[in-house]
């Protein structure tokens, strides 16, 4: 493959997705080939600060390229750290297209914007000198692990709403239920859900001590900052009820602690409970991507480890996100709109008036059903799975990757996680050799998620 005047060989390569360019075999490329030194400082809220230390080449014929990757890394550290100012220290003219294109106007407007929104300051992209890189400033906290009482734990999916009671660590009831809260605009409609889910619990034991919520989004001292999850919700009904919903919702059991926390950090935590080992990136694979991280101390980062919009493919072809506007971001690849995405080119058809949710279980069933074709999709998914991995772990330590979510239920998670593990092999040797890549039993792998959520906050 030639990319931006960058060569390299692709041995695996998924079934389907016949124009898919692994981004993380570009980089790997491009970097035996730049010698100049240059830094990417992504700060955050409290002052806090993520320093990436790479080359670019710094040649006017090597431009396209020093351009591309550098705006491709600065997208995937603002969604897997977070951050509303960005250093490029080192390079003048990569600092400048990347300014220009995260600007009003610019390709990259929509993550200017959400950024903005999320830190609640205006975001901006500086050029400093190589010596001038800002010093880096990491806080990650210990959160989680509480097991002594009665708890509940809540975990909400754009699919799904799942809802555990649990007394000193054993779930003693269980229940998910479908919903629909990405296509429904009425805020009392999500409060609603989520306070019936609570109750429910809360009626299977003789009181409720602490509440824990797993939900998809960002979130700040337990409100809602932005998430899809409400994506529908008017900005007048997200202010008066989106905003603080599980804080009331939580009220609405008793004056008891409560603790919210996005899905991701909440898969790897139960990951790392399970296992009883860190340095652990969770991956929830539904509605959409969720990451999350715990690190070798078992420590939550504060990171935002929005994989979905983070880029993994190289291709100027790659399917476009309606949301972000970004083409080949996880999103895509890695959630049931990734199998509805590849059905059709997989000769799979789809009932058009049926629902995300039972688009993914129809073509799951087929699948059980043996149905080749329907394989195809799920060996698809592994296969950019598995150079995915490999890029993911430039930024996090790994030593677990645990996949979680609808998408790896039944046979098809064992097909992705059968060509994720080939493609490491493979392709990228020295990452295979340090990470493992594991399917929770189907029983954790369902309910797990709300079962960590209830371990959150302290009594």
């Amino acid at each position: 493959m030639k990319l931006y005047g960058v060569e390299f060989e692709v041995k695996n390569l998924p079934p389907l997705d016949k124009e898919y360019i692994p981004l993380a075999k570009f980089n790997e490329a491009f970097l035996k080939t730049a010698k100049k030194p240059l830094n990417v400082a992504v700060e955050r809220n409290d002052g806090l600060v993520s320093v990436f230390k790479t080359f670019v080449h710094g040649t006017e014929d090597m431009r396209e390229a020093d351009c591309f990757y550098v705006e491709r890394l600065v997208k995937f550290l603002l969604w897997s750290k977070g951050g509303f100012k960005v250093f490029i220290c080192g390079d003048n003219a990569v600092a400048d297209y990347v300014k220009a294109a995260y600007a009003k106007g610019g390709k990259r407007e929509f993550d200017f914007n959400f950024m903005s929104q999320v830190f609640e300051q205006p975001f901006e992209v500086v050029a400093c000198a190589y010596e001038d890189t800002p010093a880096e400033n990491e806080n990650p906290k210990p959160l989680g692990r509480h097991l002594d009482g009665c708890r509940i734990g809540f975990d909400a999916g754009g699919s799904d709403r799942k809802v555990s009671a649990v007394i000193d660590g054993e779930p003693v009831y269980s229940e998910e239920v479908i919903w629909h809260p990405k296509t429904t605009a009425d805020a009392q409609y999500h409060y609603d859900e989520i306070v019936s889910a609570l109750k429910t619990a809360a009626s299977k034991m003789p009181r409720v001590d602490a509440i824990g919520v797993s939900s998809a989004g960002i979130y700040i001292n337990n409100q809602t900052k932005i998430a899809s999850l409400f994506r529908k919700v008017p900005a007048d009904q997200h202010e008066a009820i989106i905003k603080n919903i599980y804080i009331n919702a939580a009220k609405e059991i008793g004056d008891i602690p409560v603790e919210v926390a996005n899905d991701g950090d909440v898969t790897a935590l139960a990951g790392s409970m399970s296992l009883n080992d860190n340095n652990i990136l969770g991956i929830a694979m539904g509605t959409s991507q969720a990451g999350g991280y715990v690190d070798g101390k078992g420590y939550l980062t504060g990171w935002l480890n929005e994989l979905a919009f983070t880029p993994i493919d190289a291709t100027p072809n790659g399917p476009l996100d309606e949301w972000s506007g970004d083409i080949g971001c996880g999103v895509m690849y890695f959630s049931q709109d990734g199998v509805i995405r590849l059905a059709p080119l997989a000769g799979v058809e789809l009932d058009e008036n049926a629902t995300p949710a039972e688009k993914l279980a129809f073509v799951q069933e087929e699948v059980k059903k043996g149905n080749e074709n329907a394989d195809k999709i799920f060996e698809a998914i592994g296969v950019c799975l598995g150079h995915a991995v490999a890029q993911y772990s430039t930024v996090y330590d790994i030593k677990h990757v645990l996949l979680m979510g609808r998408v790896v239920s039944g046979k098809g998670g064992q097909l992705i996680l059968d060509n994720t593990n080939k493609v490491l092999a493979e392709e990228y040797p020295a990452v295979a050799a340090k990470t493992e890549v594991t399917l929770p039993d189907e029983k954790s792998r369902r309910v797990g998620q709300s079962v960590a959520a209830a371990s959150l906050p302290s009594i």
